[in-house]
């Protein structure tokens, strides 16, 4: 059977999809659309069933894209996502919202099985529901309670999918179930009306509630975090927090795994006949590799914290307390969703603006999304930081590094909240937006639930990433080993003439003809090229090359330098690469990193659109290369002016 999972948002549907699919998951879009399709297979008594998790609606009637492609397979038997089976999931504590859209359903003839999840909190708020009487409202179906982040009720829905019988159930389209228009919206409106008096009817017979069990732990909480004052103060806290965290935690098995790639790539270098093969492996792809992986600790803080506010559901408070900064901005409290979660990836993030219904206000989201800092821009912000901010206490208690990085972050939210000022007066509204939000009560984690995400979002990085990485050190390292007309002997026989190589120690010597060599390699000349250009930035050609390369993606930045510092440099080979890094000079004699260069360099990465995928993305889903265009051009003006601006102050 083709089984569909439906139902409103905040239900738990994910939780149920995750407990009845485990691992046999697949993620893909509809045919045709840009929609997100997440599917899986369940088996019953040696039969295979796909089940589609469908994005959650609050009716039949579309608003959204997500809204859309559940209104055109539902209405339409020829579809070839059209199910024989649908999974409802609601929540038992808030049947009577949750019954408008089932309602529709069945009215449809529809074949349906009715999940009543959250159970656990119906039961902590007194609520008490007669399944039988609901039972006989809405003949034929099956009734299952369920509280699936612990997995209980998955037996009987499994059960409940056996045990269903397809019956002949007249399929009926009704006629007013189109999108919703100006000339509709009345008429759609009444029939919900309708809908919600025969609901409230049937709810006075099935529920009940006691007198002393309410949910007055989260209210009284909620008269805190959502404070007009307060809410944002307690936010910006809990952010300043989480960065403290971030980079007071993660240093010890960041050096360690540092330490480790080091040593591998010596161990190569010395151990193995030498060539051109070892050098390729010790010299690029192992130093490339290493710079990902070492910031694999941070990247698992911060997924730790983002799922501890997501499971606790503080995040769905932080949409309710922000609907009142974007409102002015000509967006809504929904766009803040997709602005969060572009701090892990701005591809999802942008992906996840397709539930904004109003036109305009997904746009400005879409087009401000990849200024919120994305994990692929913490390697850059850690590597620079650790290089030329101090580690030092401020205020007894206050990690410098730390509130380096929050300010990092909090800049990047600041452009977004400017930028989308300016979008509202360019871009034209098309309609009234609005913010339909649900706050759910405040729950204990699932440590397992956090134990998967964090390990699903590390893979992500670590293999999307790496295998950007890889293809890149492998050609960064050709660059830099090979040059023109044997420009490189050339200069190499040129240097060691001179008088003054002469009275340098073996080891500077060995660093002087490194740098000769890079300097007329491929590499070295293309950078030499785009080098006045950013010198004014406090920027020499070697991280130009980097800025280059990490157009594929913000973190191969790391992995560049580790490339192009271990190409013919054997003298340093046993040290680090921020080590090599706080050595280097310019052609003055200079230090390249200094406070000025680096946090202009900061400055650039949180400005800088430089993420090719994010592009494509964002051309996917805006339908033309006119929007990603202009993004690519303010983001671009943004960075330069700013690490510009920055540099000349801090020199």
């Amino acid at each position: 059977m083709k089984i569909a999972l439906l139902g409103n948002p905040n239900t738990g549907k994910s939780s149920v999809f995750n407990v009845l699919t485990g691992l046999r998951q697949t993620i893909g879009n509809f045919p045709g659309v840009t929609v997100e399709k997440k599917s899986g297979s369940i088996k019953i008594k040696g039969e295979n069933h796909t089940i589609t998790d469908f994005p959650g609606v609050y009716s039949l009637y579309p608003r959204s894209k997500d809204e859309e492609i559940v209104y055109s397979v539902l209405t339409d038997p020829s579809s070839e996502e059209f199910p024989d089976l649908i999974v409802y999931v609601a929540d038992a504590a808030n049947l009577e919202r949750n019954l408008l859209f089932f309602s529709q359903l069945y009215d449809l003839g529809l074949p349906l099985i009715l999940v009543l999840n959250m159970w656990d909190v119906t039961e902590k708020r007194g609520i008490t529901i007669d399944l039988n009487k609901l039972k006989s409202f809405f003949p034929d179906i099956e009734i299952v309670v369920a509280n699936a982040r612990i997995g209980f009720g998955k037996s009987r829905i499994l059960e409940s999918i056996e045990n269903y019988q397809r019956k002949e159930r007249s399929f009926q389209l009704i006629s007013n179930y189109k999108p919703v228009s100006k000339e509709s919206s009345t008429e759609q409106a009444e029939e919900a009306n309708q809908r919600f008096k025969k609901i409230k009817s049937i709810i006075r017979e099935v529920e009940a509630q006691a007198q002393n069990k309410t949910d007055n732990f989260s209210r009284k909480i909620d008269k805190i975090l959502t404070h007009r004052i307060w809410g944002y103060a307690i936010f910006l806290m809990v952010l300043l927090i989480v960065f403290q965290f971030i980079f007071s935690f993660a240093s010890i098995p960041m050096d360690f795994i540092d330490g480790a790639f080091v040593n591998l790539s010596n161990l190569m270098s010395n151990s193995l006949p030498k060539g051109m093969f070892i050098d390729l492996i010790s010299q690029g792809i192992i130093p490339g590799i290493g710079g990902v992986v070492v910031f694999i600790p941070q990247i698992a803080l911060l997924f730790f914290f983002i799922s501890i506010l997501e499971e606790t559901g503080y995040l769905a408070r932080v949409v309710f307390i922000m609907d009142r900064i974007m409102r002015p901005l000509g967006l809504n409290g929904k766009s803040i969703v997709p602005l969060m979660s572009s701090a892990a990836c701005a591809i999802p993030g942008i992906m996840s603006a397709r539930t904004i219904a109003d036109w305009k206000e997904r746009m400005i989201t879409i087009l401000v999304a990849p200024l919120m800092s994305c994990s692929a821009r913490i390697p850059v912000y850690t590597l620079l930081i650790s290089l030329v901010i101090p580690n030092k206490q401020i205020l007894g208690f206050l990690n410098l590094q730390g509130v380096v990085l929050f300010g990092l972050y909090l800049l990047g939210i600041v452009a977004a909240i400017i930028v989308a000022l300016i979008l509202k007066q360019l871009i034209g509204a098309r309609e009234k937006g609005f913010l339909l939000l649900e706050l759910p009560s405040y729950r204990s984690p699932r440590w397992s639930n956090i134990g998967i995400n964090i390990l699903e979002k590390v893979k992500v990085f670590v293999l999307d990433a790496g295998k950007i990485i890889l293809a890149i050190s492998i050609v960064l390292w050709a660059l830099a080993s090979f040059g023109p007309g044997g420009q490189m002997a050339k200069s190499e026989r040129k240097l060691t003439q001179s008088t003054s190589f002469q009275k340098l120690s073996a080891a500077d010597q060995e660093q002087k003809i490194a740098a000769a060599k890079l300097e007329t390699s491929y590499i070295g000349i293309l950078g030499k090229t785009i080098e006045p250009v950013i010198r004014t930035l406090g920027f020499d050609w070697k991280i130009g090359i980097s800025l280059i390369t990490s157009f594929a993606a913000r973190e191969v930045f790391v992995g560049s330098l580790a490339t192009i510092y271990s190409v013919n440099n054997d003298s340093n080979s046993n040290l680090k690469l921020i080590d090599k890094m706080k050595r280097e000079k310019n052609s003055s004699g200079k230090l390249v990193y200094n406070l000025a260069s680096g946090v202009s360099l900061m400055i650039f990465y949180v400005f800088a659109m430089q993420c090719m995928a994010t592009l494509a993305i964002v051309k996917r889903e805006t339908l033309s290369w006119k929007w990603p265009f202009i993004q690519i051009l303010y983001m671009g003006i943004l960075a330069y002016f700013g690490a510009f601006v920055t540099f000349q102050l801090l020199s």
